[in-house]
């Protein structure tokens, strides 16, 4: 049997440990320049999983720190901000020293870093929230820095390569922040004075139009927040700082990854066991832009599905890259109440091996679902009821599978998601066909078979289907979208003996019959 890759992972971190770890650290990184999106859910809930598949074999305590790089410097005012000329006198400035441009909070981060806290904490995540600007001001990076300092040549000679020449002379690890305009996007190292663990700066540099540098010269110490060091030695100077074990990270970042492990073992350090992801791409094949607003939001899918069945989607498979969707969430939502059904179904080494023990803490203490009703057959039940009525939905689903009652909550719960996506994404779209007078005549010799038929089974009418195609030389692929089309508005749909028991036989009749005339 496959073993789930966050227990390979699990199995690489704790082969690696040395012997002296005391507490395995994992970490994910962000930057609060914009709100909490699906990404932030994907970047926090992947090293959970093998966080968990961690304290499964290993007695060793885990952290995992959320880090919010609020150190960064603004480049550009996102789009739709209030007040936003306000917020561009301060372009350039780091995030934390920008006016909250929403009134509420003491900065543009703390505003950005409430929403991501929120955020997290609303979906139940255990982390240790880490601000850049705090623990740069506290000194929690101060050893980290002078090892920086001692090392900056070094550092130098492991980044430069990898830029354009015109931008290698004037390039230095240290950003430090002008203490005249209070910006570090425009800022230019000029001298190391490594003795006094100081640098000489000039703040001098046009990063747009709209941020330039102001001209002031001084030296500041490289100590307790007066500097930040750019991105890929900020992630190294994390790491020794906290001595992390684990981290994820986007295919994009493969680069600055393997660069910011050398640039850790320039200043003593040791790079975390690393794992890039693919990205998500959107409906046309392209990396979904969160700039152009392009694939799903979390608030789209919590409008039509269970947020378990969106971790089973950032479950699967990290290294393959995803379309990520709205028409992905009938096919997902339904593996996920296959693997929900199995569980219960299975042994304990099929219990081991299933997703869902990553997704659900409480598997073993209720049964959560057990039941054959699907995702898309409730898509289609609303088809049919033509209703928005949730009980009445509810009541065709105990007629189909008297057990569901037992999982009431839960199927409340997906038949109300089920009915917002169809209304949002399944009606708008339908095409209802006409039958032509060949095909009202096959549908009324279905309709013949089918009240003929004694049996109340699915399978017995979807015989039924089969044997009416078959006896009037009909494929029964064809037969079959007819009525897709006739009945659903599409081209393809549930299985119909399932769906005849579904909704009932008399039910059923009465639209095909209707059909036929």
């Amino acid at each position: 049997m496959a073993v789930l890759w966050p227990y390979e992972e699990a199995e690489r971190i704790k082969k690696n440990l040395g012997p002296d770890v005391k507490k395995v650290v994992f970490e994910a990184g962000f930057g609060p320049s914009g709100l909490p999106h699906v990404g932030t859910f994907c970047e926090v809930s992947r090293p959970t999983f093998v966080r968990k598949a961690f304290t499964r074999i290993s007695d060793l305590p885990t952290t995992l720190i959320a880090f919010c790089d609020d150190m960064d410097g603004l480049r550009k005012v996102p789009l739709n901000f209030p007040d936003r000329e306000r917020i561009e006198e301060h372009l350039g400035k780091p995030l934390v020293r920008i006016p909250d441009p929403f009134g509420c909070c003491r900065s543009f981060a703390h505003h950005m870093e409430d929403k991501l806290r929120g955020f997290l904490d609303s979906f139940g995540f255990d982390y240790e929230f880490k601000s850049a600007a705090e623990e740069y001001a506290k000194g929690a990076f101060n050893a980290g820095l002078v090892k920086a300092l001692e090392n900056a040549e070094k550092i130098r000679n492991i980044i430069i390569p990898t830029m354009r020449k015109e931008d290698r002379e004037q390039w230095s690890p240290f950003m430090p922040i002008c203490e005249s305009c209070g910006r570090n996007l425009t800022t230019r190292v000029t001298a190391y004075l490594t003795g006094k663990g100081e640098i000489e700066y000039v703040c001098d540099q046009e990063v747009s139009a709209a941020v330039k540098g102001c001209g002031h010269k001084a030296a500041t110490s490289v100590l307790d927040g007066k500097v930040k060091l750019g991105w890929k030695a900020d992630w190294a100077l994390r790491w020794h700082a906290y001595g992390v074990h684990y981290e994820m990270y986007g295919k994009d970042l493969i680069e600055s990854f393997q660069l910011s492990s050398k640039i850790v073992r320039a200043i003593g350090g040791r790079p975390p066991e690393g794992y890039f992801f693919e990205l998500f791409l959107d409906e046309e094949g392209a990396k979904i832009s969160k700039s152009k607003g392009k694939g799903l939001t979390m608030d789209t899918w919590m409008d039509y599905a269970p947020l378990e069945a969106l971790s089973y989607f950032m479950f699967q498979n990290p290294r393959k890259a995803k379309k990520f969707h709205i028409d992905i969430i009938p096919k997902t939502v339904d593996e996920y109440l296959s693997w929900l059904r199995s569980y219960y179904r299975g042994d304990e080494n099929a219990r081991s091996a299933n997703p869902l023990v990553f997704i659900h803490d409480d598997l073993d203490k209720t049964k959560l679902f057990d039941s054959e009703i699907t995702y898309s057959l409730v898509n289609n039940l609303v088809s049919a009821l033509g209703t928005e009525d949730v009980d009445l939905a509810i009541d065709y689903i105990h007629g189909y599978d008297p057990g569901a009652r037992e999982y009431d909550g839960f199927i409340r719960n997906l038949v109300t998601r089920s009915l917002a996506y169809y209304r949002d994404n399944i009606l708008p779209n339908k095409r209802f066909k006409t039958p032509s007078p060949e095909e009202k005549r096959l549908l009324a010799l279905l309709a013949e078979k089918l009240a003929a038929e004694a049996s109340a089974d699915a399978d017995a009418y979807q015989s039924r289907v089969f044997e009416t195609a078959k006896e009037n030389g009909v494929e029964p692929r064809a037969f079959f979208q007819l009525l897709y089309e006739t009945l659903f508005g599409q081209t393809s749909g549930p299985k119909v003996g399932s769906f005849i028991k579904l909704i009932g036989k008399d039910e059923f009749l009465k639209r095909l019959q209707a059909l036929a005339q």
